[in-house]
């Protein structure tokens, strides 16, 4: 089932199901979502103990598609210490004033760490695109800058998962009606969450762009259905839990020889 979420050719976000459960049974899958958390937890602690790696997972979403929700599941048994989380919003005057990436580089997580990016470099591919904030001759160079910055991650060691939440039109508006209607959530509505959901057509040719021009081997974007947020959650916590076991952790050596010590 991994395979198929997995972009490994060019790909069109319509021919993919934002409401896909593959057949899993709900409660089911539930359980073994916990069970592949709590692995993660522990491979997470070999991670930290060796800081010669690092993990990255890149979350990237329409609104209301369920990165802060996704990233919250993802990280239930993660020690707090071992994580480093980064939320991109629009870029300070001080970001602009350096290359796109700047800001990116500066939140890259410390070897031994998991880190999340919530939305990421891709926004200057993307928001940058649709909204007009700069013109092609701007925003076009910056997917091979990005090939680039990715395989520098890559060859310093570190795992980058990208997962694109694939929510429907249909499902954000119910999300984005809770937000109205519910007080503890009217903090997370903005007025330019619906001049995007306007631009729907465009955002998915961006993103479609976007996915298909960066997806090599080391950096492989994720194609996640997101409508049902428990299908959602165990396919991320799959593959992070899938490419954790690959790096074939173990606790490191002690500096020194132990026997020598007593605890009175």
């Amino acid at each position: 089932m991994a395979q198929n979420i997995i972009v490994k050719s060019r790909i069109r976000l319509s021919d993919f199901d934002p409401a896909e459960d593959f057949g899993l049974r709900k409660e089911k899958t539930r359980a073994a979502t916990h069970r592949l958390l709590e692995r993660i937890g522990g491979l997470q602690a070999k991670l930290y103990a060796n800081t010669r790696r690092a993990v990255l997972v890149v979350m990237q979403g329409m609104d209301a598609a369920g990165k802060d929700g996704a990233a919250k599941s993802l990280l239930e048994f993660v020690n707090p210490a071992g994580v480093e989380v980064t939320d991109f919003k629009a870029p300070s005057s001080e970001e602009l004033s350096h290359d796109f990436l700047w800001r990116v580089h500066h939140a890259v997580p410390r070897y031994g760490r998991i880190g999340v990016f919530n939305r990421s470099h891709y926004e200057d591919v993307l928001v940058v695109r649709v909204m007009k904030l700069a013109g092609k001759e701007v925003w076009a160079p910056r997917f091979e800058q990005i090939n680039r910055f990715e395989l520098n991650l890559h060859q310093a060691g570190y795992v980058q998962l990208k997962f694109y939440l694939h929510i429907s039109r249909e499902e954000q508006a119910e999300r984005l009606r809770a937000r109205l209607a519910d007080p503890s959530k009217n903090w997370k509505f903005e007025g330019a969450d619906l001049d995007m959901r306007e631009r729907w057509p465009e955002f998915m040719t961006a993103y479609e762009e976007a996915i298909n021009r960066c997806s090599p081997k080391h950096a492989r974007w994720h194609i996640i259905p997101a409508d049902k947020k428990w299908v959602r959650d165990h396919l991320i916590a799959q593959q992070v839990c899938a490419a954790m076991e690959e790096m074939e952790l173990a606790w490191p050596k002690p500096r020194e020889d132990l026997s020598k010590y007593r605890v009175k």
